[in-house]
């Protein structure tokens, strides 16, 4: 009888060890896949002489981030590594190397985040090496902080206040981090040539609609294995996140749509806004909250990038210090107003340590972009020659055309 009780409770384990691998896996797949859309959201947008630039930059940037992840952020932010031999490794049918998959595909967001500010004037290998310093060194600190409780952070919130730092899937730790390093990045390149012209701004136009939407497109279908699958195991899945993350897409929309005046370079933009940030608190959120939390994100995004192109020197190309530093901080204080259960969320937050928490992401970001780009300001140098700037980064770079002579 034992032995039988003993046998089903090991089979019953594997199964959900396996089924958790896979979910897990599945998310992964999705997220990596998001990593397309990043890609052709900003070959959707820079100019033609861009194109192939913004393509490459985005999937060797994944390279340099698995590496970097690989052997410094991942064991950073989680003090684990993967020197073990492959039997050890592979124990609960792997559960911990998908994990580390998954995982990565939220650290390489941050270059591909940062990819659409620089684009169309940054040099090519500096670059990389940012990526790799930012993905093994800046993201894991603050990754481990609130994740994994590293250096007492969370452990002093919930002393003081009674409750941790809320990050369910990143609003603050992938997007605000990664979108405030952008705008350090933005600003050691300074402005396109030709923005400015007889004193007044110029805009450049995206260069293809269609492949802007496909971006947003795949982006916004990724992101719910980015925000249902953090909860890394199939027990702990919720309708919930699926049904606020719609909700926060949605009021994106609505408010670009709106606010953006029918322009469709906002319209495709307004949900990924709204999906910024309503990672935070997807998980406590009543849907109602996470429409408004979309709404107000969709609003802000369009403001500031309009004010951003407009009015100042910040050429910030796709707008990603709006879309991803802001929303994604506005994420984080909005999953400690719409998690309060006074506003129909499930409670279990506060909204003082919400936005010290995120007031350290953007500190974190802000210090280590400064220090890795400004070192390869002064070292190497990040921009490409005025002349490189005016042919185009495909051909100076690359050696070749998005488009066929023939």
């Amino acid at each position: 009888m034992n032995d039988t009780v003993s046998q089903v409770q090991g089979a019953v384990q594997t199964l959900t060890q396996s089924s958790d691998t896979l979910f897990l896996l599945l998310g992964a797949i999705m997220v990596f896949l998001m990593h397309a859309g990043f890609a052709f959201l900003e070959v959707g947008t820079v100019r033609k002489k861009n194109q192939v630039n913004a393509l490459v930059k985005i999937f060797t940037d994944f390279g340099i981030s698995t590496i970097a992840y690989f052997f410094f952020g991942y064991w950073i932010a989680y003090g684990a590594n993967f020197f073990a031999d492959a039997a050890t490794l592979s124990q609960g049918n792997g559960y911990e190397l998908v994990k580390f998959f998954f995982l990565l595909t939220f650290a390489a967001a941050i270059p591909a985040i940062v990819s659409g500010g620089i684009a169309e004037r940054a040099r090519f290998y500096p670059i990389l090496i940012a990526t790799f310093f930012t993905v093994g060194l800046v993201y894991p600190l603050f990754e481990g902080m609130i994740w994994n409780g590293n250096f007492g952070l969370q452990a002093w919130f919930e002393s003081q206040f009674g409750y941790a730092f809320h990050d369910f899937a990143g609003s603050v730790v992938v997007h605000g981090v990664g979108g405030w390093i952008a705008l350090v990045a933005v600003i050691f390149l300074g402005m396109r040539n030709g923005r400015i012209r007889a004193g007044k701004h110029t805009n450049f136009a995206p260069s293809n609609i269609p492949f802007l939407a496909l971006g947003a497109w795949i982006l916004c279908v990724g992101w719910f294995g980015f925000n249902v699958m953090s909860a890394q195991t199939l027990n702990g899945i919720s309708g919930l996140v699926a049904m606020n993350s719609l909700m926060a897409m949605v009021g994106g929309i609505i408010a670009a749509l709106i606010a953006g005046k029918n322009d469709p370079g906002f319209i495709h933009n307004g949900p990924l806004a709204g999906l910024v940030a309503v990672c935070a608190g997807s998980d406590l959120m009543h849907p109602l909250g996470a429409l408004v939390t979309g709404v107000v994100a969709g609003v802000l995004f369009v403001w500031l990038f309009t004010h951003l192109q407009n009015k100042t020197k910040i050429d910030d190309v796709l707008g990603v210090w709006p879309l991803h530093g802001v929303c994604g901080a506005w994420g984080g204080v909005a999953a400690g107003i719409f998690g309060q259960t006074a506003l129909g969320g499930l409670g279990g937050v506060s909204f003082i340590v919400q936005l010290m928490g995120t007031v350290t992401g953007i500190a974190i970001a802000l210090i280590g972009g400064a220090i890795v780009y400004g070192s390869l300001h002064r070292l190497t140098g990040l921009r490409l020659t005025e002349e490189e700037e005016y042919n185009g980064a495909d051909l100076s770079i690359h050696q070749i055309s998005s488009m066929s002579d023939e």
